[in-house]
């Protein structure tokens, strides 16, 4: 405890002396490290944040007019929000005179109208408790406005749909769910973008979450709060079946006021596991629409945001995120969606090729073709092969005439609710003009004959009718009749092969089938003359294992007091369980001096639990925590054998005091390993 005091102090203080020599916000960030700011630092810090320190009086060109057309509705919602700060009497005409001056200069410097429904009195409110000066607060409030709050926040706004898009992509049953009620995003989220929060959380949630908010310096922060707090909520908005519309989207609105200050490190933290995992190319695409300096900036988007079936992804990103390999961020099983002749004529060496066209033509070739997938998938992910990734990306040709039936496959994913699901934005047209100066080396089988861009006159069926006749005729010895009916037979047979041939790649890229432990062998196996059974580490080990995503269908109920007092009971705490799809559960660790237990609190039975897993303490062969998420640690089970560690399950928790609990679970492993030996 005392250690843990002085760290504190410690940081606080080398904090006030960088203050006091101006330091950068790259210092000023690195001795924070992502922790809330001492109230009395916090009006420099925020300055230094948002780069307006020492920045001019912008203010003296204010020319002191208030005659706006609502100048009286901005002046009587100036003197409420006085009135409910409860400041001085003597303090708030000069406070209301001053927030009066800073949002009229605002509209008319930045052609803007007042609302009063527009957030900006929610944003000034935790600024004044800086008690800076008027030309301080406006060009915080100013940098505020043009950096982290989207613009474009109406009902049918790119802001709103972007979000549909990336809750549907980490949890499409919670967005199928509110789409078929009909509770679009604006309806419930619009103060939370549009006040960063501040206009549902009180003044001090606000000032911890502002605090961790300008460190990270990312406008597109705000999107991956919100969605930690709907999917934190999903089971409380989805048993709410038979409420009304308007309850649910009232029920919603009301979720950050549950905030707590104490929350917000771990809040901000789990938004950052949610933006690592996901596709990044999105910000490019909607950076400047959404805080760019000006609306004439804003490019014309290749598919309106309001348009797109799921979320896209840039071709520069796919191949990038898979030639890195594993490790953190997103890795993806590229599912190439295009006609066979396509497919053979240039693809991804990695991609899966699923003809979009069986879905009509041929729907139980189709099934069969799907259950290959998701089996291929599994195995390449098991393998840590380079074409193994959670994610799944559905590649087209980028022609409208082939990629009609590739977003009836993407629509299939997503009604079964398939996590993770993106496009490649453009398809392989795009694809193919990004890897230009190295088609060979980029694409297998590239054909520039029979492919599409090399050779753009070929129809949408792969090459003209003549050309397929002269193919054909060589291969078949220059039949000439039959030539039609056995085109087809012939694509798929090719197809099927590179198929095949994907799936012994991977298979045996490592040279090695992954052993599966069972439960009986855990502790048969006795660990001397190996490594250490047990490490803290930097969980590199990525994040694309598979275990985890089912739980068991029969779960004891237990009253947590009982096993909280339980006799044989060493440690125990509350966490947040992080399932593989990135789902997060209530839960407890308890520790016995033999077992570790996973108990899960049920919804609106307080007090009670779900048993989640019973884990012996000697099957634990490795617990990891993230170099940049320390509270995120990982326990992997299995046996330290001659030939090295075999995983074969694992757990995610959060875990506010990660490191007293990993120290005390460490110590009973070593106990149990001790008492096991002797």
């Amino acid at each position: 405890m005392a250690d843990s005091e002085f760290d504190e102090s410690s940081w606080v203080t080398e904090l006030e002396t960088a203050l006091e020599d101006d330091c950068d916000f790259g210092t000023l960030r690195n001795i924070c490290n992502g922790k809330t700011i001492a109230t009395h630092l916090r009006p420099q810090a925020w300055q230094i944040c948002l780069n307006v320190q020492g920045k001019s009086n912008s203010l003296a060109a204010f020319d002191e007019l208030f005659d706006m057309d609502n100048q009286e509705v901005l002046r009587e919602d100036c003197a409420a929000l006085v009135d409910k700060l409860g400041n001085e009497e003597q303090d708030k005409v000069s406070i209301v005179s001053d927030l009066e001056s800073i949002i009229t200069f605002y509209c008319k410097s930045c052609s803007k109208e007042y609302r009063s429904s527009n957030g900006w009195l929610d944003i000034l409110q935790p600024l004044l408790a800086l008690k800076l000066s008027r030309a301080e607060l406006y060009n915080c409030f100013y940098a505020m406005m043009t950096k982290y709050v989207p613009r474009d926040c109406g009902k049918n706004g790119k802001l709103f749909h972007l979000f549909r898009l990336l809750l549907q992509y980490h949890d499409p049953e919670l967005c199928s769910f509110l789409d078929t009620k009909k509770i679009t995003p604006d309806m419930y989220a619009q103060n939370w973008f549009q006040s960063l929060f501040s206009a549902n959380c009180d003044l001090r949630v606000i000032g911890n979450m502002w605090d961790v908010y300008f460190q990270h310096a990312d406008p597109f922060l705000v999107f991956f709060l919100a969605l930690v707090i709907l999917i934190n909520a999903r089971e409380q908005i989805i048993s709410g079946v038979g409420e009304t519309k308007q309850s649910t989207i009232e029920l919603i609105e009301t979720f950050p006021a549950a905030l707590e200050a104490d929350d917000i490190e771990d809040f901000c933290s789990l938004a950052q596991y949610y933006a690592s995992k996901t596709p990044q190319s999105f910000r490019r695409e909607y950076q400047v629409p959404l805080f760019g300096m000006s609306l004439s900036a804003c490019r014309e988007e290749a598919v309106p945001v309001s348009q797109a079936l799921c979320l896209p992804v840039s071709v520069a990103e796919l191949v990038q995120a898979n030639q890195l390999g594993s490790g953190e961020g997103v890795r993806y099983f590229v599912v190439d969606c295009r006609p066979a002749d396509h497919y053979n004529a240039g693809h991804l060496p990695t991609a899966f090729h699923l003809d979009a066209n069986l879905m009509l033509q041929n729907p139980v070739e189709f099934r069969t073709t799907v259950q290959a997938l998701c089996s291929t998938q599994k195995q390449a992910i098991a393998s840590g092969s380079e074409a193994g990734g959670e994610h799944l990306c559905f590649i087209g040709s980028g022609r409208e005439e082939e990629d009609q039936y590739v977003h009836m496959v993407v629509a299939n994913f997503l009604q079964k609710n398939q996590q993770y699901v993106s496009v490649a934005r453009g398809g392989y047209i795009a694809l193919h003009s990004h890897l230009k100066d190295d088609i060979a080396g980029g694409l297998t089988d590239h054909n520039p004959k029979m492919c599409i861009v090399c050779n753009p006159d070929l129809s949408a069926g792969g090459a003209s009718d003549t050309e397929n006749l002269e193919e054909f005729r060589t291969v078949n010895g220059g039949q000439g009749d039959s030539l039609f009916g056995k085109l087809s037979s012939v694509v798929k047979s090719k197809s099927a092969e590179m198929k095949e041939k994907l799936t012994n790649y991977i298979k045996n890229e490592q040279g090695h089938t992954e052993r599966h432990v069972s439960s009986s062998d855990r502790l048969g196996k006795r660990y001397r003359n190996t490594a250490s059974v047990f490490s803290i580490a930097d969980d590199d080990d990525g994040d694309g294992d598979d275990y985890g995503l089912s739980d068991e269908e029969h779960k004891e109920v237990v009253k947590l007091d009982t096993w909280y007092n339980k006799p044989d009971m060493v440690y125990s705490c509350e966490c947040q369980e992080v399932k593989a799809n990135g789902f997060m559960y209530s839960s407890h660790l308890i520790v016995t001096r033999s077992h570790l237990y996973i108990l899960r609190d049920i919804p609106k039975q307080n007090g009670m639990a779900h048993i989640q897993a019973r884990r012996a303490l000697g099957s634990i062969v490795k617990i990891t925590s993230k170099k940049k998420y320390p509270e995120l640690i990982t326990f992997k089970y299995g046996t330290n054998e001659e030939d090295g560690i075999h995983v074969s399950d694992m757990d995610r928790f959060i875990i506010s005091k990660a490191g007293e609990a990993t120290k005390a679970i460490k110590y009973q492993i070593i106990k149990v390993l001790d008492a096991l030996d002797s």
